[in-house]
């Protein structure tokens, strides 16, 4: 895919600094340009589009402020709204420019993942060590509003512009959280924002705890350094840990499963649609944990990459999946860069685990469920940890 690989990336928003007839369609001679250089399709009859422009030149009050660049990306934007699909996005040169800065990552702001589900504002995940972890932000949350201005239909980036910002900044979100009677104002001050990869630790003398934050280009070489170190210390079974873990590079899905999976063994299924062929990832690697026990935590901040990996795991080896259901983002993004640095990214497909379980929308179901409470949080417990430590230490 151009630009950005294969992303299973969320894509939702990540906050941390903080095709289609438009795609190259010249529009004609009422903005200065003589020819039509994609010509739409024959079928499509974009006369309404033009009798509103005429309307609005002619009848609109200020027409001396009428922005005609505006007016045709604000009609690109709603034809791709009107997909219904909240992956799918128009970006203006200036988003355009700020979205590939984040994904590059080059971060300032609050550390959390955000995205539209239900037709609400909600945080997928706040990333470990960020202002937004340290002020309370928990995945699931309803961002009800932003510095006093409601979110209620809302646009996913527009969200992000409004909650990123420069580091040393205040931003107040309004939170409701389940089993809360009236929402809470959180306040955050951004930072400059850096977010570890991979960390483990040696628990009950033989059982390495594995935290995989998340899945981004340099995830493969530190997961291969904890390997090593596990391969070589007492550690005789694995707790995976993907809780809040928002995705990543699908390449780096495939190299971790690697160590797990024998080569040549699936991974994940990508579905392009209808009559469309589909595309099978495969391992590898050589499966060097792969007599290992295993068991892998996951929780509604485990989306879209940290999903193909459960998915996959579960799939082929029938580990158990411990905690809550994961968020459910199984669709594959790519960045198409239009003319003037605008760009738009659309859905292209979505994930399968190995035996063919669609990720988009419903995520994973745990086969062991345990919330996490309110007091859990206050107190810092993980029953959840404690749970998975229980069951491995059985197998």
């Amino acid at each position: 895919m151009a630009v950005l690989k294969k992303i299973s990336f969320v894509f939702l928003a990540f906050i941390l600094i903080g095709g289609t007839f438009f795609a190259g369609f010249y529009i004609g001679n009422s903005f200065g340009l003589s020819q039509c250089k994609i010509c739409p399709p024959e079928e499509i009859d974009f006369s309404l589009f033009w009798e509103t422009y005429h309307k609005i030149q002619d009848k609109f009050v200020n027409r001396d402020k009428i922005d005609k660049q505006q007016i045709i990306y604000g009609a690109i934007s709603g034809m791709v709204k009107a997909l219904n699909d909240p992956y799918t996005v128009f970006f203006p040169p200036e988003d355009s420019k700020i979205f590939q800065e984040d994904v590059k990552g080059s971060f300032e702001g609050v550390g959390m993942e955000i995205g539209i589900r239900d037709n609400q504002l909600q945080v997928i995940s706040p990333l470990e060590g960020t202002p937004a972890e340290r002020a309370g932000i928990r995945a699931g949350d309803i961002i009800v509003a932003v510095n006093g201005t409601s979110t209620a239909g809302i646009a996913l980036e527009k969200a992000v512009k409004w909650i990123r910002g420069p580091k040393g900044s205040e931003v107040t979100l309004t939170i409701m959280r389940e089993g809360w009677k009236e929402a809470k104002e959180i306040k955050i001050v951004r930072d400059t924002i850096s977010i570890p990869a991979v960390r483990w630790e040696l628990k009950e003398n033989n059982i390495a705890y594995l935290k995989i934050y998340q899945f981004s280009g340099n995830a493969a070489f530190e997961f291969s350094k904890a390997a090593v170190e596990i391969l070589n210390s007492p550690a005789e079974k694995i707790i995976i840990d993907l809780r809040n873990n928002p995705g990543g590079y699908l390449e780096v899905v495939q190299d971790i499963a690697g160590w797990f999976l024998k080569k040549d063994e699936l991974v994940a299924i990508e579905d392009f649609g209808p009559n469309q062929e589909k595309t099978e990832y495969r391992s590898k690697g050589k499966g060097n944990f792969s007599n290992y026990p295993v068991v892998i935590l996951i929780n509604q901040g485990s989306a879209s990459a940290s999903e193909i990996l459960a998915g996959a795991l579960r799939d082929n080896l029938g580990i158990k999946l411990i905690g809550e259901r994961s968020f459910g983002k199984g669709s594959v993004q790519t960045l198409e860069q239009l003319r003037d640095g605008s760009s738009v990214k659309i859905t292209v497909a979505k994930w399968l685990t190995p035996k063919g379980e669609s990720i988009s929308e419903k995520g994973l179901e745990p086969d062991i469920k345990l919330e996490m409470t309110e007091q859990d949080y206050e107190s810092g417990k993980d029953p959840q940890l404690d749970k998975a430590i229980e069951i491995i230490k059985g197998m």
